[in-house]
């Protein structure tokens, strides 16, 4: 099985993906480390991705996850899935894949992107990943508000994930 947590940088999707992986004794991966160079050069620099920016990076995806599922290898992976077309694009197994999505009132993000120390995601393309948000109707819908071991419970318990 595939969990992959979703949602605008600052929700905390590798923390809360990390610790939900960690409870698990499963595999934790986030898509940020598979940016090309190219990508996190612009980032850095304030400017927003392209979707053709990102294509190579989403074909990446796929097959991290088609491997993931084809070795039945228990995975949690954070992802922004921005879009609905990212999401579909990584949706490789609907029954073996479970999209949970944290938000938080963009001005709980912006407190937690400006705290952030050493991520090449600047505080600054916020406006722009809120912009192109697509929220998702049929992922788990998680409000990060609160710490992230009550987010990660939350998620195990509506999940009905077993540690």
């Amino acid at each position: 099985m595939v969990v992959i947590v979703m949602g605008v940088s600052g929700t905390g999707k590798s923390t809360v993906g990390r610790a939900l992986a960690d409870r698990l004794g499963w595999t934790f991966e986030d898509a940020d480390d598979l940016h090309s160079a190219e990508n996190r050069r612009k980032m850095a620099a304030g400017t927003a991705l392209t979707d053709a920016d990102r294509q190579p990076w989403l074909v990446l995806l796929r097959a991290r996850l088609e491997k993931a599922l084809a070795n039945e290898e228990a995975l949690v992976l954070a992802f922004s899935a921005l879009k609905r077309s990212y999401r579909e694009q990584l949706t490789v197994d609907p029954a073996r894949e479970r999209w949970v999505y944290l938000h938080a009132p963009a001005e709980v993000i912006q407190a937690r992107l400006q705290q952030r120390v050493g991520h090449f995601m600047p505080a600054a393309l916020l406006v722009s990943q809120l912009a192109a948000m697509e929220p998702p109707e049929d992922a788990l819908s998680v409000d990060v508000t609160p710490p992230s071991d009550v987010v990660v419970g939350h998620i195990l318990e509506r999940l009905a994930l077993e540690p």
